[in-house]
């Protein structure tokens, strides 16, 4: 799960940082706003592939995503990445558990495979 978790997290950071700069263009918001802003959420989802693992990790995640969404007031297009985005998200945490599940699988069965020649 952590990788495909991270490899999406890090794809959201370049959006981010490419929203970031469509939304300097805005006579609405500061330069400082925006980059604040985007500051955040780009360290977010740097910080969040270390503890993808960790408790909580997903829900952050989930969280990074509504904000991706919520972008979409700012900059209309984040309405698109945003949604797709989460849907890489829902693909990277569902498969991601799921090829977790299978490799447990695979360690256990090898193990007891392995177990009887040793004795």
């Amino acid at each position: 799960m952590r990788t495909l978790c991270a490899s999406t997290l890090i794809g959201e950071f370049f959006v981010i940082g490419f929203a970031g700069l469509v939304a300097m263009k805005s006579d609405d918001l500061s330069n400082a706003t925006v980059w604040t802003v985007c500051g955040i959420g780009m360290l977010l989802s740097v910080l969040l592939c270390g503890v993808i693992t960790r408790p909580g990790g997903v829900q952050l995640g989930w969280v990074l995503q509504i904000a991706l969404v919520a972008g979409g007031f700012f900059i209309p297009m984040m309405y698109i990445l945003g949604l797709l985005f989460g849907a890489l998200w829902w693909a990277s945490v569902h498969y991601g558990r799921k090829i977790d599940e299978a490799k447990a699988r695979w360690a256990a069965q090898e193990t007891a495979t392995e177990a009887p020649a040793a004795g």
